[in-house]
Formats: C-alpha cells, sequence, structure tokens
C-alpha cells in the first residue's frame, strides 16, 4: 500500500512544473541576505525592498481569519530582528505588486511601522498565485480545514483541475482532497465552528457521516455541550444512521460486494440499497461537477465526457 502524503516535501519546483529556473545571480552579487532596490533591476530570484504601500494582497489568499495577538507578536519580533524571511510579489502593469506569500508578514511589517519589506519578484500566472499562496499556507499549517477547502474547490471551480490533479499538486492523495471539499456540504454554523477550531476536521468527518442536516446539528450540539472526543463523535453518527435505515446492519453480502466493486472503479463511494422486493437504488456520491465528469466517463467508457 502506498503511504499517504501528508506534505508537500516535494518543493515548488515539482509541484508547479514547466517554469523555467530564475537565472542566477552572478558571483558578486551572492552575499547572503544582501537587499537591493527594485529599480536595480536584479534578478527574478533576489531580494529586493519595496515599500509596504505599493504592495496589494493577493486577491486568491486563502486565509480569511487572523488572530490580532499572533499578528501584534509577530509585529514585535519584526520590530526587534526584522523580517527574515522575504515575502513573495508578482509586479502588476499599475506599477504596484500583488502579494503571493507573506500576508500575515505584511500586515505585521504595517503593524510594527516598517516604511520597505524584503520581497522577492517572480512571474506568476492566475492559477500559480493561488497554488503558490494555498502551499504556503498549508505548509505552515496557516490554514483553517474550511479555507483549505474553499481553495481546493476553487482549483476546482475557477481554474477547472479535477480533485486528482490537485491531489498532484499538493502533494496529497485525491480522497483526501474529495473528503475536504465534502466539508462545504455541513451547515453554515458547523463551518464557522470548524473555522474558529471548536471543533476539529475528525469531528466534522464523524457529522458528515450522518446524512440529515437537521441531525446534524443535533450532533454538532452534542459535540460541543459534552465535549465529545472524535471516537465518541464518530460512535454517535452511526448509532444515528443505524436507527435511521436498520436494514444497513444486515446488508446483503453480494450487495456490499457489488457496492466495494463499484467504489473502487469509480473512484468515489457508492451504496446500494432496496426499495422493494425487486427494485432498487444506487447512489453515486460526488462532490463538484468535474467529479461528475470524470464519473460519467467511466460509466460510459468515454473519457472525452466533460
Amino acid at each position: 500500500m502506498k503511504k499517504q502524503n501528508h506534505g508537500l516535501g516535494r518543493g515548488l519546483g515539482s509541484l508547479i512544473p514547466n517554469k523555467s529556473k530564475a537565472a542566477l545571480p552572478s558571483p558578486a552579487n551572492q552575499q547572503v541576505g544582501a537587499h537591493t532596490s527594485v529599480e536595480a533591476g536584479v534578478a527574478q530570484s533576489a531580494v529586493v525592498e519595496i515599500p509596504v504601500e505599493k504592495i496589494v494582497s493577493n486577491r486568491h489568499q486563502p486565509r480569511k481569519h487572523f488572530v490580532q495577538e499572533e499578528l501584534e507578536r509577530l509585529a514585535q519580533s519584526i520590530r526587534e530582528h526584522g523580517i527574515i524571511q522575504p515575502l513573495v510579489v508578482v509586479a502588476d502593469a499599475g506599477g504596484q505588486y500583488e502579494l503571493i506569500a507573506g500576508e500575515r508578514r505584511l500586515r505585521a511589517a504595517k503593524m510594527a511601522g516598517l516604511a520597505t519589506v524584503p520581497t522577492t519578484i517572480r512571474k506568476s500566472d492566475e492559477l500559480e498565485r493561488l497554488e503558490l499562496a494555498l502551499i504556503e499556507n498549508i505548509q505552515r499549517s496557516d490554514l483553517n480545514p474550511i479555507e483549505e477547502a474553499e481553495s481546493y474547490q476553487k482549483l476546482n471551480d475557477e481554474f477547472g483541475l479535477t480533485h486528482q490533479q490537485i491531489a498532484d499538486r499538493m502533494g496529497k492523495t485525491r480522497p483526501l482532497i474529495s473528503n475536504a471539499i465534502r466539508l462545504l456540504s455541513l451547515p453554515a454554523e458547523i463551518q464557522m465552528a470548524l473555522a474558529e477550531r471548536r471543533i476539529n476536521a475528525g469531528h466534522a468527518r464523524a457529522i458528515l457521516e450522518v446524512h440529515d442536516d437537521a441531525k446534524r446539528m443535533a450532533l454538532f450540539k452534542k459535540i460541543l455541550a459534552e465535549k465529545l472526543s472524535i471516537v465518541d463523535a464518530t460512535h454517535e453518527a452511526r448509532t444515528v444512521e443505524v436507527h435511521r435505515h436498520t436494514r444497513t446492519v444486515n446488508k446483503d453480502p453480494n450487495i456490499e460486494a457489488y457496492e466495494a466493486v463499484l467504489a473502487n472503479r469509480l473512484g468515489t463511494r457508492v451504496s446500494i440499497g432496496r426499495k422493494g422486493k425487486n427494485t432498487g437504488i444506487i447512489a453515486i456520491e460526488f462532490y463538484a461537477p468535474k467529479e461528475l465528469d470524470a464519473i460519467m466517463a467511466k460509466l460510459l467508457g468515454d473519457e472525452s465526457v466533460g
């Protein structure tokens, strides 16, 4: 069994292929930590000082929540030690720079009263801007589960990447990406609690096992009120589902085998249930239009579908 990769250890070069390497600085300009001005026309890989008022936030910034106390601590550190790791930006036609990586550092630098910040300028298209912002935040564990899920959904909706393509870029498995996006199907109140870390992703996955929103909310409130562990929350969710449809406990082994075969073939969850003596229903789950296109292509044997 292939070991699941939870990190992004392959580096940006392999995650975003076919990009030309930045020009290496000449030996005369290889001093460690040397900062130059933007006007010097430095190589793309060099560090330059840019006025903070010329830098605008990344329009695809995946992180929405910033803890004020953490920003204040970072600002104090910047006052004392400066910015150790340069920000990453891309120049726009209006003479400003759009931030790719370093939103927290930029905000803290402004709080610290810095006039300029050390920055690396690079070329980047729309997709790469989102990818780099997402990758940096995931590497730093800065995104909450909802922000991460929304970023994956954005890659799917706006850039047309399938869940498998997103997984390849992020160094994760396709089921992990699909399960992350499923969190967006939870009621808004539960999503907010997850974003605020009042519950964690394990609790949210347990709630997702319940198919009725009213019952999901009931389980969510029980998790908060009784401070249920993930194991206990999962047990509660399965109890709710057993009570909802008790005949799943004694499901025909042949039916279970069919479900497993279909799930493996289609790459998603499949359930088969009976509606009467000789009738039934097959439910195939999908979490985005592109996922449906891929499932239909497999069912019809035509990879051009969608």
